[in-house]
């Protein structure tokens, strides 16, 4: 983890409320071990509001020779902090504190993954996805589920299509793929043939309903927590999570997660 002042590399509005920002490191090394799930804090702007630092799933590494230079930040204009965020222009500076949290783990012998992207929720997937075929994972035992209320809010299907993972879109008014939620396909497929994990991240309700089919079907399943912190260093204890183990403790999404295994969590409980 460690502070550091960065410059914008570049801020491009990917169509609606949808930006992709690239920020230079100037202390790139501290960012050479980062793994798909870990977040940063981001600090927009040096005024009294937003007061305090934003969190957001790094998308993906912007490689270097030994270490990345650079991370990528893909957003949506949802309020106050995003939308100052949106006006900054290359060469601005920031200020972040990264990297955060946990991480997507690969268990051994994994061959066959599903990964359910609901909205921005398929921020961190994307880095997920290119960690998973660097592991030596089959690109096409790899299927990707993009969910979304429009076709508008389907993002980066070139991205795992590049990567040679079959994609399946849904969307809730029929203006891209099939209409219906993302989890329908999904449970579909797995009658056919189980996957050995599923991955997902997305709007709570989506988590929920992954989470179920995964403990229907016994399959195993990590996701990746979208809530709101203050601090992101667990001092703040804002982000509490029930944990399912042990009934009378909290666990915490800066420090614990933003990924969890679905075992370590009551994800039925949780409030966004």
């Amino acid at each position: 983890m460690f502070q550091q002042a960065v410059q914008i590399l570049f801020n491009e509005n990917l169509g609606n409320d949808y930006y992709r920002l690239g920020l230079q490191l100037t202390r790139a090394q501290y960012y050479g071990g980062v793994k798909p799930g870990q977040f940063v804090m981001l600090r927009i702007g040096n005024r009294p509001d937003p007061l305090l630092r934003r969190p957001f799933s790094i998308h993906r590494p912007i490689a270097g020779q030994s270490y990345p230079t650079g991370i990528e930040i893909l957003y949506k204009v949802v309020g106050q902090g995003t939308r100052i965020l949106a006006d900054l222009q290359p060469g601005s500076q920031l200020n972040i504190l990264g990297p955060l949290g946990s991480a997507f783990l690969l268990p051994s012998g994994v061959e066959r993954v599903f990964i359910v992207a609901g909205g921005i929720g398929v921020a961190p997937l994307v880095f997920l996805a290119d960690h998973l075929v660097q592991r030596g994972l089959d690109p096409r035992s790899c299927l990707v589920y993009l969910g979304g209320r429009s076709a508008a809010d389907l993002l980066c299907a070139d991205a795992f299509s590049r990567l040679q993972m079959p994609v399946q879109k849904t969307t809730d008014d029929g203006s891209s793929g099939d209409q219906c939620l993302v989890t329908h396909p999904v449970e579909l497929e797995i009658t056919q043939r189980k996957p050995d994990i599923l991955y997902a991240c997305g709007p709570l309700e989506m988590l929920k309903c992954v989470v179920g089919i995964a403990e229907k079907n016994n399959i195993p399943c990590q996701v990746s927590v979208e809530s709101m912190m203050a601090c992101g260093i667990g001092a703040c204890l804002g982000c509490a999570v029930e944990s399912r183990r042990s009934p009378d403790r909290f666990l915490h999404a800066c420090m614990d997660g933003p990924v969890f295994d679905v075992t370590d969590i009551r994800i039925e409980a949780l409030r966004i």
